[in-house]
């Protein structure tokens, strides 16, 4: 396994004004960053894509990535995974190369990818929009999910309490999925780090199909970022009902979630957010007596 951060000296600028930093205003020190690899994932003999990512649960990535594609949806469907030999200047193993072996009757793509997918961007490689919006296997719109608004609102803060890599480097994005009881609490059932935010949706969908637990019914994945339309693609493809996001979602987000049946929710703060597409699972208590007149007597035109 390749390493998940790195330490790497830094001249630190201070510039507060203070006596110290007047007299010091740089310092030398030591930091901790998030490692940034690239990862071949091989189908096969073939290589498929190769994607820039934080080394670490590795064979989630790829399974996950590979339900993003359309080519798997079910663990029966992947034979095996395995670390190719690969090795560094210093004749270390890499482990950044991963071969898939796929069951026989499973559809391959006719050529890979042929494009370096970075840490940033997920689907750079498809030819257009219609390429990316590939038919699922499960649907979220047939998912009676309903989720509480104030456990909604609470998922970032147990989102950020998990996140250890996040804690030392400041730099990774991370997906977290819950599972919501019947009583309206969430329950953490999986939590990956990573450089890309599709990464780490990725690692949790790739976790959830080697756990034979697809389609993912009754769960809210949240995120740490924005919610882009591949974030959206993803979640879908693994009949995940809710994406919550701590940022904003984008146009094209909200358009595939609201084809989908999902629900999308950004700006997701412990006291706020924002529902951009199916509201209708998101529980929201009655104001109490009297509180409904008065904020329409305050909002109503003099």
């Amino acid at each position: 396994m390749g390493r998940v951060t790195q330490r790497r000296k830094v001249h630190k600028i201070v510039l507060d004004g203070s006596p110290q930093a007047l007299e010091f205003p740089v310092r030398h020190r030591e930091d901790v960053l998030a490692v940034e690899e690239p990862l071949e994932i091989r189908l096969g003999n073939m290589s498929f894509s190769v994607t820039m990512r934080t080394p670490g649960n590795d064979f989630d990535l790829v399974a996950g990535f590979l339900v993003s594609e359309g080519i798997i949806w079910a663990p029966e469907q992947l034979v095996s995974l395995r670390f190719c030999a690969g090795e560094d200047a210093d004749g270390m193993q890499t482990f950044n190369v991963v071969e898939a072996q796929l069951r026989p009757d499973v559809v391959r793509p006719e050529t890979g990818r042929n494009v370096f997918t970075s840490s940033s961007c997920g689907i750079c490689g498809t030819d257009s929009i219609d390429a990316v919006r590939k038919s699922s296997h499960y649907s979220p719109a047939q998912d009676p999910l309903t989720v509480p608004v104030e456990t909604l609102a609470a998922l970032p803060d147990a989102l950020r309490s998990a996140q250890e890599v996040f804690e030392v480097t400041g730099g990774v994005h991370a997906a977290g999925l819950f599972r919501i009881s019947d009583d309206g609490s969430a329950e953490l059932l999986c939590l990956r780090e990573d450089v890309g935010r599709h990464n780490a949706v990725d690692k949790v969908v790739g976790w959830a199909l080697r756990e034979g637990l697809l389609p993912l019914r009754g769960t809210v994945l949240q995120v740490s970022g924005r919610a882009s339309f591949e974030l959206v693609q993803k979640a879908a493809l693994a009949g995940i009902p809710v994406l919550a996001a701590v940022s904003a979602p984008s146009s094209l987000a909200v358009e595939l979630a609201e084809a989908s049946g999902m629900t999308l929710a950004g700006f997701s703060r412990r006291t706020s957010l924002n529902v951009y597409a199916g509201q209708q699972r998101v529980a929201v208590p009655a104001p109490a007596a009297g509180q409904g007149q008065q904020l329409a007597k305050r909002f109503s035109p003099a």
